[in-house]
């Protein structure tokens, strides 16, 4: 024990809120301080996802005009995702579908799937000299259908400014269930503006429609939030399994690292919302493209697993913070 302190939470720790009023009303939160610098907001009664991320005060993501909102507002018809989708720092996509609204083997299937309006049967945390520990397990499983267990472990290092996402996802049915699964990351004011700097290393930038197709030479550039800006979506692919994504405000003198496995999470899209107000950029890792997964059946990109079979995935988050200005 430390004998200068009263209580671990001088310096670091986990400390559990319930949100009082709004859509939130009643959620779950934990809020963790890793003691030198990084702060992060987790929700267990959303999936495990992570609605707020600060480094020394700064705010990293981006939280959508939703806020938050309670599992029990969900709509799973057609976009009604959107009307929860607080965004944050993570929201996770799947399981049984991720990106647009579609009807696949028979099944109608919602846009971006539920798994980021489930609440957690179980979580947890602890905490040991080197990091911080969130456990988290999701149980999307329905009678006569897909019965997939999520266990989430988030890593939070307490001597620098990272964390670490392991998710392991198993099919406790007896039949092959698809699988699809999209890391949602949100970046947000004011690491994100127009002077932002975004290094994506691909091999190949694929622009998901025509709308994005007309301005591929500024895949990577940011801009001033505009009136009825139209989303642009870029897909990426690397040239080996290091995948990567960064951006950094020189004004802040701050960046966030994402580094994961390319080869598992071969699906890596970028979000481009330059809207008012809509003002995002996303960098999302993930097993599949956001097209629906009636289209990744079709050109052979969508995942299965068989019963009893388990997956696992990973992803590094990093914040960069440059000494002396520089």
């Amino acid at each position: 024990m430390n004998p200068y302190i009263g209580h671990p939470l001088q310096l670091c720790g986990v400390e559990e809120y319930r949100l009082v009023g709004g859509k939130g009303d009643g959620m779950r939160l934990y809020e963790i301080n890793n003691g030198c610098g990084l702060t992060m907001t987790v929700s267990p009664d959303r999936g495990g996802d992570i609605p707020r991320l600060r480094c020394h005060g700064v705010n990293l993501s981006y939280m959508s005009p939703c806020g938050y909102v309670a599992p029990a507002y969900y709509d799973a018809n057609g976009s009604g995702w959107l009307k929860s989708f607080t965004a944050g720092f993570l929201t996770t996509c799947g399981l049984q579908a991720v990106g647009s609204p579609c009807e696949d083997a028979g099944e109608v299937l919602p846009f971006h799937g539920s798994i980021a309006n489930l609440p957690c049967e179980q979580s947890f945390w602890e905490m040991d000299d080197e990091k911080i520990y969130i456990h988290t397990l999701v149980r999307d499983e329905v009678i006569f259908g897909r019965k997939l267990v999520l266990k989430r472990r988030l890593e939070i290092f307490r001597k620098e400014n990272r964390f670490q996402i392991y998710d392991t996802i198993t099919n406790t049915g007896d039949r092959v269930e698809p699988l699809e699964i999209l890391y949602h990351m949100n970046m947000g004011y004011p690491l994100l503006d127009e002077d932002s700097i975004v290094t994506i290393p691909s091999r190949t930038v694929t622009p998901r429609d025509e709308h994005a197709a007309r301005d591929l030479e500024n895949w990577m550039h940011m801009e001033k939030p505009q009136p009825g800006y139209q989303e642009r979506c870029y897909y990426h692919i690397f040239p080996d399994d290091q995948g990567l994504a960064a951006i950094w405000q020189p004004k802040l003198n701050m960046g966030v690292e994402i580094r994961f496995d390319a080869g598992a999470l071969d699906g890596f899209v970028e979000w481009k919302m330059m809207g008012v107000r809509d003002y995002v950029l996303g960098l999302e890792c993930g097993n599949c493209y956001p097209d629906g997964r009636d289209v990744m059946r079709k050109n052979g990109m969508l995942k299965f697993l068989q019963s009893g079979e388990t997956k696992c995935y990973s992803v590094d988050v990093a914040v960069k913070v440059a000494k002396d200005g520089r």
